[in-house]
């Protein structure tokens, strides 16, 4: 089976050529600035499982031309597709493998499609016996680049708490689907899971317990560091979300003086949502702003990346009065930092919001109640907008046949419109979510994984994969024409796209999963293998 997930622009596969091979004379060519660093992340991949040297050889080094044997990495403008930051252009046969790129970021992508073309044992931490055939690329020629700048994975750690380095296996599972954008929801009622050094009792107070009463646990400063740079060095963005007004009372059981009556509620370990919030009345102004201030710019400091997510989502015990003081304080608060602001689409009632700030929708494909309006705010402000329809995007809705998970459990919600099926999560078209959206305005995709039934990585993985490779293709490749979608299917059936042809590549990629350990849900209607 040849193909790539997510689907690039173009990729011919010549019938009858000859494909490349890599052996154990192999080298790494590159050229241009941050070449040989994509290179050496892609050889210490490579060198685990085939045994091979693969020396990274700088351009104008020893080494002369390069031979049919080498994999050549490129940086260089005029490489990518229209230009387009991320995109990338493969060519692989007899004659040699070329990566290229006019970023290195792009170049990265390339290196995910050269990985998912050779054979799946690439993989292996170590491979005892070269796969059958030997380790060859098929005879190629892709050229590729994303639909849309942001491709998002969220991951709730506050509901129940992954240590770092589960986080770091789910950063290389989405690299490889091309998606660079990983956004971690650290606070909710349940836990607060990022240290602060100016209101240490969140980590110790706020970060005890989690849903059940399954046990705590939070990141250090150091934890989170390994994180982002692990992160970047995959060309994945960190987003960090402190959830506020609402989504509190973990910080509010840390901290007395936060609520309106002084008195800290108890920890809390259900499921419920939007009964807690920080206090709007004026006796309390200084101590919310002052956690406000130091928070978020604490949190600002140790975060490269230009986004800082705020939440504002199911702030039900606020009054709209006090959410929308809350809101401007916040976002003040966050804004003073110098990042730009992402907050849950209720976000959008406010008509104060700082510059560019980017609204979160989550409401359902089609729209409920005022989810479109609050939405669309947004943008009327010189913002944008990333699309996360709970519906077709939350991976922790459960699977139609609900089966048990691989620990003989049976994680997953209903909430959302029931079940969601692979091809219902490949289904659906940006464009169409909300009324007078266009293209300019939609920043990106995000798919979320929320874990109040999810505690151990093997569910994680279980509930994410294969539904996550859906949403990444809807973030990553071109939309449909005009005309499928004027003639689209029902979306439970896969709408405008091509299913069959999504089906049989996934397949593919599940070699992969397989050989890389990922308790993924074999799901009905793709051609797994094994």
């Amino acid at each position: 089976m040849t193909g790539i997930v997510p689907a690039p622009i173009s990729a011919e596969y010549p019938e009858g050529a000859a494909p490349f091979r890599l052996d154990d004379t192999t080298r790494l060519l590159v050229s241009g600035d941050g070449a040989a660093g994509v290179a050496e992340t892609f050889a210490a991949m490579a060198r685990r499982s085939t045994g091979f040297e693969l020396p990274v050889v700088v351009d104008g080094s020893e080494g002369g031309e390069p031979a049919a044997s080498d994999v050549v990495f490129v940086v260089a403008d005029g490489e990518a597709p229209d230009g387009v930051a991320e995109g990338y252009t493969l060519e692989s046969g007899d004659g040699g493998v070329r990566l290229a790129s006019d970023t290195p970021a792009g170049l990265f992508r390339a290196t995910q499609s050269l990985r998912q073309l050779l054979p799946a044992e690439i993989e292996r931490a170590d491979a005892a016996t070269q796969p059958a055939g030997g380790w060859t690329v098929p005879a190629a020629s892709v050229a590729d680049a994303p639909r849309f700048a942001y491709r998002g994975s969220m991951l709730d750690v506050a509901r129940h708490f992954f240590p770092v380095e589960d986080v770091l296996e789910h950063i290389d599972r989405i690299a490889l689907l091309k998606l660079n954008v990983l956004h971690l929801h650290l606070t909710d009622d349940q836990g607060w899971r990022i240290r602060v050094d100016s209101w240490p009792e969140l980590t110790v107070a706020g970060a005890a317990t989690s849903v059940g009463g399954d046990g705590g646990g939070f990141y250090t400063k150091e934890d989170y560091r390994r994180i982002v740079e692990y992160a970047a060095e995959r060309f994945v963005t960190v987003v960090p979300e402190v959830d506020l007004p609402g989504h509190t009372n973990a910080a509010l059981h840390a901290y007395p003086e936060l609520n309106c009556d002084g008195v800290a509620p108890s920890a809390y370990e259900g499921v419920e949502v939007g009964f807690s919030s920080l206090c709007a009345a004026p006796a309390r102004a200084e101590a919310t702003d002052r956690f406000l201030a130091d928070v978020l710019g604490e949190l600002a400091e140790m975060t490269p990346g230009p986004w800082l997510h705020v939440g504002g989502d199911e702030s039900l015990a606020t009054s709209e009065a006090d959410y929308l003081d809350l809101v401007r304080r916040i976002t003040a608060a966050g804004a003073a930092t110098g990042k730009t602001l992402i907050g849950w689409h209720e976000m959008g009632a406010s008509r104060e919001l700082p510059a560019g700030t980017v609204g979160q929708y989550w409401d359902f494909v089609t729209p409920r109640e005022d989810a479109a309006q609050l939405t669309t705010s947004f943008v009327e402000q010189g913002g944008s907008v990333i699309l996360s329809p709970a519906d077709v995007a939350y991976l922790d809705m459960k699977y139609p046949d609900d089966p048990d998970g691989p620990i003989g459990t049976k994680p997953g919600q209903l909430w959302a419109d029931g079940p969601t099926t692979l091809e219902e999560a490949y289904g659906w078209e940006p464009t169409a979510i909300v009324p007078g959206l266009a293209e300019g305005d939609i920043l990106g995709v995000e798919a979320p994984v929320w874990t109040e039934t999810i505690a151990t990585t093997p569910d994680l993985e279980f509930m994410v994969f294969p539904r996550i490779a859906a949403v990444a293709e809807i973030a990553w490749s071109p939309a449909p024409s005009a005309e499928a979608l004027a003639s689209a299917r029902p979306s439970a059936e896969g709408g405008a796209r091509d299913v069959d042809d999504f089906h049989a590549r996934l397949a593919a990629l599940g070699t992969h999963l397989d050989e890389l350990g990922v308790a993924f849900r074999r799901v009905g209607g793709v051609p797994w293998v094994g």
